[in-house]
């Protein structure tokens, strides 16, 4: 039987390419989305697994798609916290509504998926869980301090939840990309991009397959001896 892979924020960009890339890799993958059934619903024809709607920030509906997600298949085995937004501004110019949005969905959610997974993966004596994180928690970013900081938080929780679920054969992991072409970006001007990748060591921005790759390799079992670790998918911009 196939192993269930959950990405959440799985109907475009990294998400997306993830699901593809694990889908081929032989899992059976779930696609958690928040408003673009119309987008899952593509993804799933490509992977052949099927969509899920729910707000991750919301604890109850993130209970009753995991409740699903086993009735259907048996449990997660792998999760992938992927969803997340951003704001840009100063830190001054960001409203409490739009900190409290962030903060819910991409620490929030992550808190929320894994909690609902973990039970299921402590049965099994085995999981893994991939976190995706930005360079920008590792770093910082001027006018992406809100986002910076719950990027922090993800890789922060990776490392010591990696410590606590060791002993139960659980694998924790995150990766933190770079600058990669995806929706997220497209705020960014052509010059600023350009920019960006003259930055870059390898002279280039990332692709959403590059990410997925990664994810890959940490759902794989050639992977079996890595937990708490930080990937970094930048071209060498964070070293």
């Amino acid at each position: 039987m196939s192993k269930t892979a959950l990405i959440t924020g799985g109907s475009r960009g990294i998400g997306a390419a993830i699901a593809l890339r694990l889908a081929k890799r032989g899992f059976l993958t779930v696609i958690n989305y928040f408003s673009d059934n119309e987008s899952a619903e593509k993804i799933v024809s490509q992977t052949g697994g099927f969509a899920m709607q729910a707000d991750v920030s919301d604890m109850t509906q993130v209970e009753n798609m995991i409740k699903t997600i086993t009735e259907k298949t048996g449990g997660v085995d792998v999760l992938v916290n992927n969803a997340g937004i951003s704001v840009s501004g100063l830190f001054t110019d960001i409203t409490p509504e739009e900190e409290q949005r962030l903060w819910g969905i991409n620490v929030g959610g992550v808190f929320n998926c894994t909690k609902c997974v973990i039970p299921y993966m402590i049965n099994k004596k085995h999981g893994k869980i991939i976190n995706i994180s930005s360079m920008w928690g590792q770093v910082g970013a001027s006018c992406e301090v809100h986002y910076s900081a719950s990027k922090a938080a993800v890789i922060g929780f990776t490392k010591a939840l990696a410590m606590e679920l060791g002993p139960s054969g659980i694998n924790v992991n995150c990766i933190a990309p770079g600058v990669i072409m995806t929706d997220m970006n497209a705020c960014h001007t052509a010059e600023t991009l350009e920019a960006l990748k003259d930055e870059t060591p390898l002279q280039r921005l990332g692709t959403a397959e590059d990410v997925a790759e990664a994810a890959a390799f940490l759902a794989s079992e050639e992977s079996s001896f890595i937990t708490g670790q930080i990937l970094g998918v930048n071209g060498g911009f964070v070293v």
